[in-house]
């Protein structure tokens, strides 16, 4: 920017010409005390980071089994539905993030107004989801339509809260602090929303259904899958926790939404001026061809569909491969707790042994669990604290990425100055990514299962379904993060080169404060 030039210019010649202004040195203190966030607004701004992590966790581990055991849908257009909802969710990111670019300065800021207007309408759809209509000829249409539009409200929530991380403060310092506490409420979103949901639709879940394994055991009347004892729950009673599940996860929702706009301000400063306007296939070209930016991507890209493919058949395996049924769901907390402990731990650890390290250490910690797991037999113990152990690496997985993005934004902004105003494009972009990754994580699942011959609601599973499961479980999610790993070495953004990132911005707004306080001076003595 050729203004910015200049004031840098006339700055740096200016130190030898005219003693120090005590007005600028205020201006300066002010603006570096302006920079740093209370606790409250660290925690503000993490909240606003548990609706997306509540209704995901929601709609990742009960929407399948809701579609097809409650709505009571053929299970090819319950996949019409999954697939097209995935696919459509990931397109929405990029967009939104080009409309949130071209939106304008307003006095709530340029993000916040996203998550005010969105948060009504999403949770109206969120809600909706969960509701039987009383016809049966436009049900797929409804929940199509219902889970299309939830995904691209909260997709108008969730892009600007992500990118709303660069205009909290400048500091970098200040952003890891804050993404560090967003990661933690994340987590713990997850952990409500397994907990809420899984608990309250828990209570009225039908009973599994005997497999082909299970008709003798019938026949000789021994008890598959339903004690005579137990009552007896109806498909209305499973309808009604479903209802009950989503009103308190809608009320959660608003909740955080109202803290996360009335504790978080938009810094103005931090919000640097914008270069001309251009067209959504301009941006994806600006933001991917910046290369640490496209290397970062690929590294998260295979690690997270890693992840994903792990998360989304960890339950399934407890359940069907290992005979948890009645206990997934505690394992599942026990992974979600064990990783929001661990958030504060990875915080210290990258800030002292560096990103490129804590993502090395983080990730590969969780390798020899996911092997241990598939290896050892049936035992809930053991399983409970290789779950326990394995949090600590996931939790490295969910911080990291996030505490990498700023750094790959400023190392943008540094070698193009004259590009401006697109922080949320980045993030749009990534947030795409780890939801294709989702999407082929969710189609390789339920496409590997279908071939293995997988009994929906079965109480026994072929053993060519268990052996699939623990592929998904086990060996290709780490095949996918040593790939990720390999690309993260040739990834460029060092800690050298990001503190020198930090300096380089942190001159460039220098230069800026002392060209506004020289103007100043000089309007003053006009």
């Amino acid at each position: 920017m050729a203004k910015g030039e200049g004031g840098e210019q006339y700055s740096s010649a200016s130190l030898l010409n005219k003693p120090v202004n005590p007005d600028g040195i205020k201006l300066a203190r002010k603006h570096e005390h302006r920079n740093r966030l209370s606790i409250c607004n660290k925690l503000s701004y993490a909240i606003g980071g548990a609706p997306y992590q509540i209704t995901g966790c929601a709609l990742g581990f009960f929407l399948q089994i809701y579609l097809l055991d409650v709505a009571q849908l053929d299970p090819f257009y319950a996949s019409i539905i999954l697939f097209v909802g995935r696919a459509w969710d990931a397109v929405t990111d990029p967009t939104v993030g080009f409309l949130v670019s071209r939106s304008p300065w307003t006095r709530f800021g340029r993000m916040l107004p996203w998550i005010l207007l969105s948060t009504p309408l999403a949770v109206l759809s969120y809600f909706l989801i969960w509701y039987v209509p009383p016809f049966e000829d436009g049900k797929v249409i409804w929940y199509l339509f219902f889970y299309c539009l939830f995904q691209t409200l909260q997709t108008c929530f969730h892009v600007p809260y992500s990118a709303l991380t660069m205009f909290i403060s400048s500091e970098q310092k200040e952003r890891d602090s804050a993404t560090a506490y967003r990661m933690t409420v994340e987590v713990l979103g997850t952990v409500l929303g397994t907990a809420i949901q899984g608990q309250i639709v828990g209570m009225a879940n039908a009973p599994c259904i005997p497999g082909p394994g299970d008709i003798i055991a019938v026949l000789n009347n021994t008890s598959v899958g339903h004690n005579e004892s137990e009552p007896v729950i109806s498909l209305e009673h499973t309808r009604a926790a479903y209802m009950i599940a989503s009103g308190v996860i809608c009320l959660i929702y608003v909740l955080c939404a109202i803290v996360l706009f009335f504790g978080v301000r938009e810094q103005k400063e931090s919000f640097r001026p914008r270069s001309e306007p251009m067209s959504f296939f301009q941006g994806i070209k600006l933001v991917m061809g910046h290369g640490p930016y496209a290397k970062l991507v690929m590294v998260f890209l295979f690690t997270s569909l890693g992840f994903m493919l792990l998360e989304g058949n960890f339950a399934l395996f407890c359940s069907s491969t290992l005979g948890f049924r009645n206990d997934f769901q505690n394992i599942l907390l026990a992974i979600m707790l064990s990783a929001t402990l661990a958030i504060p731990f990875w915080q210290w650890f990258l800030t002292r042994f560096g990103k490129k390290t804590a993502v090395y250490t983080g990730t590969l910690s969780v390798v020899p669990f996911m092997i241990l797991v598939v290896c050892l037999k049936s035992n809930l113990i053991v399983t409970y604290i290789v779950s326990f152990a394995a949090g600590v690496g996931v939790a490295a997985a969910f911080l990291l990425p996030w505490s990498m993005l700023p750094d790959v934004v400023d190392d943008f902004q540094v070698q193009n100055p004259n590009s401006t105003g697109h922080e949320a494009l980045f993030y749009s972009f990534y947030v795409f990514f780890t939801k294709f990754a989702s999407g082929v994580s969710l189609g390789i699942s339920t496409l590997s299962l279908d071939f293995a011959g997988y009994i929906s609601r079965g109480c026994s599973q072929p053993e060519e379904v268990h052996l699939t499961l623990k592929m998904l479980v086990s060996a290709a999610p780490v095949a996918l993060i040593i790939i990720g790993l390999i690309i993260l070495y040739f990834y460029p953004i060092d800690e050298e080169r990001r503190q020198g990132n930090r300096k380089l911005l942190q001159e460039q707004r220098d230069s800026e404060t002392d060209s506004d306080t020289d103007s100043t001076e000089l309007a003053n003595v006009v």
